[in-house]
């Protein structure tokens, strides 16, 4: 009988001093200095920089080698003119890609694969292509994505997703304003209220006396955020909005909402149309004896795609903005980043190259890799989080504008300076004004 309790006891003690050393191999390999990928995405959410051998699982769409991005832009359709800025984009990553690629963030040297879709303009159209970008292709984000009605289209699914909707193609107050409800949407231009702000300042300079407005937009969110952005800027003064007419973007022609605005014989003419309406608007105030000062929004000002269809005469003396150098302006004729941007539009390209939307497309695509460079793993999270606190010098940007976001400024650009068409080319007016933190919201 006591030889059996000895042989137990001693049995009872050899499992203990097993389970003592199980115990303490777990303990080893759960050391957070030997941490894999499981732990790491939670870090670099909140800034983690993988210091002491912490590795990441790089997210869909990034390998070692290549880093994939996904667009969905209007390369048919009524705003076909805008398919510029997709083979800007594209010209510029081949570029990048013919150097060696983007040495990005982790250390980690990648190429560029860019996978661009048509929508047509069509907010159904882009949301399927965001899906298929997304689930098929599996793209690290879906990049400038163009216009308002498309973007507000796939904002939700961007965001149920998680998929960076990156440096929208659209300057409604929208993206910043609701930056903390829809974390994975960031815009990327000056915001629509902002330029139509300085307008509004610039017309009470101009009419000290007061003057008549008539208005013609677009009859969405894009059209509507630039009229509040010059109501409020005008509010208070002498200024007043007289006559609005509004169009679809299915409509043949302005022709009728163009012969309304032009009997109220208003002092101002306010144009915010996309390209092809803009062109109408331009031939159609140019033809006729009506003779406002005439505003374009900038989104529609490219001597290219716009001025050119519309008779560079009829375009005379209209007064518009920018935040980007002028490719056709002789001033930049001897900038190094316009003679590089048009050696490499014109290597890797297949646009005119003074069409001031392939320059947009190559300041998106310097913007882009600045982030890359600085994202500190090969995730989603990790872009966004450097996107939010971006702060890029871009080189073909108008001298002192520069992308900056940061705590409580969602808006990467924030900058314009006044130009006008004259003798056939834009000369700009003024000094850059700048709405660095402040861009105004309508409504707030």
């Amino acid at each position: 009988m006591m030889k059996d309790l000895r042989r137990h006891r001693w049995l009872v003690l050899l499992l203990s001093l097993l389970l003592i050393a199980a115990a303490c191999g777990r303990d080893s390999d759960d050391d957070p200095d030997d941490a894999g990928g499981d732990t790491g995405t939670e870090d670099t959410a909140d800034g983690g920089d993988g210091d002491g051998g912490e590795t990441v699982d790089p997210d869909p769409g990034i390998t070692d080698d290549t880093v994939t991005i996904g667009a969905s832009y209007p390369l048919s359709g009524p705003a076909s003119a805008y398919s510029v800025i997709s083979e800007g984009v594209e010209a510029c990553f081949a570029g990048i890609n013919a150097e060696g690629g983007i040495e990005m963030g982790d250390g980690v040297t990648r190429q560029v694969e860019y996978i661009i879709t048509d929508d047509g303009y069509a907010p159904d159209q882009a949301v399927a292509n965001a899906q298929r970008l997304v689930e098929q292709d599996e793209v690290f984000m879906i990049l400038n994505p163009l216009g308002t009605p498309n973007n507000t289209a796939i904002r939700g699914y961007m965001n149920e997703q998680e998929v960076p909707q990156a440096f929208v193609a659209s300057g409604a107050s929208t993206w910043g304003a609701m930056a903390e409800e829809f974390p994975w949407t960031i815009g990327w231009q000056p915001a629509y209220p902002t330029e139509a702000a300085i307008y509004g300042e610039f017309v009470k300079q101009e009419f000290p006396d007061g003057a008549t407005v008539a208005v013609l937009h677009q009859n969405d969110d894009y059209g509507e955020d630039y009229v509040a952005g010059f109501e409020e800027a005008i509010a208070g003064s002498n200024i007043e909005i007289i006559e609005t007419q509004t169009y679809e973007v299915t409509d043949p022609t302005v022709d009728s909402q163009m012969a309304i605005l032009a009997d109220s014989g208003a002092d101002i003419f306010f144009n915010v149309t996309t390209p092809k309406f803009a062109a109408l608007a331009i031939t159609a105030v140019g033809t006729s004896d009506w003779e406002p000062l005439h505003l374009l929004n900038s989104v529609s000002n490219s001597t290219a795609s716009v001025l050119t269809p519309a008779g560079v005469e009829n375009a005379e003396g209209v007064y518009s903005s920018t935040y980007l150098k002028d490719p056709a302006d002789p001033q930049w004729a001897d900038d190094e980043a316009m003679i590089e941007y048009k050696a490499l539009a014109e290597e890797h390209g297949d646009f005119t190259v003074d069409d001031p939307f392939g320059v947009y497309g190559f300041s998106v695509c310097h913007t882009t890799r600045g982030v890359l460079e600085s994202m500190e793993q090969p995730t989603r999270q990790a872009f966004m989080d450097a996107a939010r606190n971006l702060d890029v010098q871009l080189p073909l940007a108008l001298p002192g504008i520069v992308a900056i976001t940061g705590e409580g400024d969602a808006f990467p650009l924030e900058s314009m300076q006044l130009q006008q068409f004259n003798d056939g080319g834009w000369e700009l007016v003024g000094d850059v004004i700048s709405y660095e933190g402040n861009t105004p919201i309508p409504g707030e």
